[in-house]
């Protein structure tokens, strides 16, 4: 039995996030809907339900993309106070440009946008680190903003 209604979850989902919608309750119809994300995380293998932990609490399953924006803020933030503190040395001294740690921070961050400062430049030590962190983040906010955008517009 407890199988037969197992299968009558999903449904039950979309069919309160269609009341919730017709009486024009966007937010609790969210709400629901991340309940059948979480719901649906709890069955997956532990890999997915690793990157669904992660879809959560980034983006919110697609249902909160601001969230994942301030991270990357943060993140900025961080970054450009850390970089700015200690510049790391240039590659070529007379052939690199100015350094700017919120433009640097960038280049980490995105993984599509390039202002030519982090091929100019090389961290040492800590900052080092700093920079894989910042480069393993942005990599994994951007795929979950992407994610999260693919199931808001495949949701309209």
């Amino acid at each position: 039995m407890a199988g037969v209604r197992d299968s009558c979850l999903p449904f039950t989902y979309e069919q309160s996030t269609a009341a919730y919608r017709r009486f024009g309750d966007d937010d609790a119809a969210r709400v629901v809907q991340l309940a059948k994300q979480r719901r649906h995380r709890r069955t997956l293998p532990w890999y997915g339900r690793l990157w669904g932990r992660l879809q959560d609490v980034t983006v919110g399953y697609g249902f909160r993309p601001l969230r994942a924006g301030g991270r990357l803020l943060s993140l900025l933030a961080v970054g450009s106070a850390v970089h700015g503190l200690r510049h790391p040395p240039p590659l070529k001294p007379d052939e690199s440009p100015d350094f700017n740690p919120v433009f640097y921070t960038l280049d980490l961050l995105p993984p599509v946008v390039s202002f030519g400062q982090e091929n100019a430049f090389a961290p040492e030590g800590g900052h080092q680190t700093l920079s894989y962190v910042l480069i393993i983040t942005g990599w994994v906010l951007a795929t979950t903003v992407i994610t999260g955008l693919t199931r808001t517009v495949s949701r309209n």
